[in-house]
């Protein structure tokens, strides 16, 4: 079932448009309203002040529905680079020198290794091991 929503600012590049258009409404015009005539017109301000504070209202709450959630390159990775058990095995590749660990898949014929993502904590490779059904990960220096 297909989730149905309002799309994300992020996503639809939404929250650019809104801080410019606050600080042309709230700074730029009330400040050459100002230069011209020389009073200073609050309901431009109020305007672009109002408009700022829904965006940032806006962008709290997508953060706080973003926090928790896959990221978005580790969405349909499993589809992008498939494991067959049968013909490899899971391995993290860790650098000797820097520390850098890699998981992913050495095939077990000719030893190639295919990357599919960085580990940097154990919640990382938690969620190597959750996206591809894998309960042991061999790691090789």
């Amino acid at each position: 079932m297909k989730k149905i929503g309002i799309p994300k600012i992020n996503s639809i590049h939404f929250g650019g448009t809104m801080i410019c258009a606050a600080l042309i409404i709230g700074a730029v015009i009330p400040v050459l309203l100002w230069c011209f005539t020389g009073k200073l017109y609050k309901l431009p301000v109020i305007a672009g002040s109002l408009i700022l504070a829904v965006f940032i209202a806006v962008f709290i709450i997508e953060m706080h529905q973003d926090n928790g959630s896959t990221p978005y390159f580790e969405k349909g990775l499993k589809d992008k680079i498939p494991f067959d058990p049968e013909k490899q095995y899971a391995v993290v590749r860790s650098s000797i020198c820097t520390g850098e660990k890699l998981a992913g898949f050495k095939n077990k014929a000719d030893g190639h290794f295919t990357e599919v993502m960085l580990i940097r904590s154990q919640g990382d490779l938690d969620r190597f091991k959750k996206i591809y059904g894998i309960d042991k990960v061999k790691t090789e220096y």
